[in-house]
């Protein structure tokens, strides 16, 4: 166990059992819930002589400040206190008296601290998300397996959790998309494999596109999104994955599946996807 101080949160199973029980809460989970589920997933930290002590003072300490202080857990820990068995654990480990003396101190504190319910508790934070890779209305070329260029648009960039709705194009040209391109173009309608006319449209996460995706596309044009798509939005289906390059995947075998097969019936043109006036479905 790493161990830099005498504080209740100052060693690695103290730091480990907050953070994870805070980043549940921060989640929106009620505190009793986390409670049982840190019990029941650290029962080997808990049967453990060197860590069982310090697990239990976590918790609680997290309870006390989530206003959710279980009163068995707060009599286990006033015992663990009162009777000084951490300071044995401490003493086996080799700590001098003075470093037990301010252990024993700083668990006093504590115990002081929480035999008094906690005014309010703890404000739970929002959880950070990376900003969208990517700027509504932003065209993205990228290279095809056959040496072409091909294009799919941001249609949206949602600030809240860092999603890119993104649309992928029939453009399969020699030379680089322009605007006109994009705009004069048409999405892309699965067929091959078992896709049966389903349009290639996916809201992109932004946490794996540095790994696997930066490099592999470009912004030629820019084109201007009036429509507002939301993530929240269940009135047309897009599937949810972090794989950018997933993308010209699709686009790849869709255009080789095109060279012994006819493409998809259905037609839809990019320009009717950006104005608000325009009214569209995709099944």
């Amino acid at each position: 166990m790493g161990t830099w101080g005498t504080g209740i949160k100052d060693n690695d199973t103290a730091t480990d059992i907050y953070d994870n029980f805070f980043e549940l809460y921060n989640e929106g989970k009620n505190p009793v819930d986390i409670s049982k589920q840190l019990i029941a997933g650290n029962q080997e930290l808990i049967t453990d002589k060197y860590s069982s002590n310090e697990f239990w003072l976590t918790l609680a300490l997290a309870q006390w400040e989530t206003k959710s202080l279980d009163k068995e857990v707060f009599q286990k820990v006033k015992t663990i206190i009162d009777n000084r068995e951490d300071l044995e654990i401490w003493r086996h480990q080799d700590a001098d008296e003075k470093t037990l003396q301010n252990r024993q101190r700083k668990l006093e504190d504590f115990l002081l601290k929480i035999s008094t319910e906690k005014s309010k508790a703890k404000t739970r934070k929002q959880p950070k998300f990376p900003a969208p890779i990517f700027s509504k209305g932003d065209c993205l070329t990228f290279q095809l397996k056959n040496g072409n260029y091909g294009g799919a648009v941001i249609l949206a960039a949602d600030e809240k959790y860092g999603f890119n709705l993104v649309i992928t194009t029939r453009l399969n040209q020699p030379n680089i998309p322009e605007q006109k391109d994009f705009m004069n173009n048409e999405v892309l309608f699965k067929t091959f494999e078992n896709w049966k006319d389903e349009p290639e449209i996916m809201w992109l996460m932004p946490n794996q596109f540095k790994k696997y995706a930066d490099g592999l596309f470009n912004v030629t044009a820019t084109i201007p999104v009036e429509k507002v798509y939301s993530p929240n939005d269940l009135s047309f289906k897009a599937t949810y994955t972090s794989m950018w390059q997933n993308i010209i995947e699709m686009a790849d075998k869709q255009f080789e599946h095109e060279l012994t097969s006819k493409p998809s019936d259905k037609k839809l043109k990019v320009k009717e996807l950006i104005k608000n006036k325009t009214r569209w479905k995709l099944w």
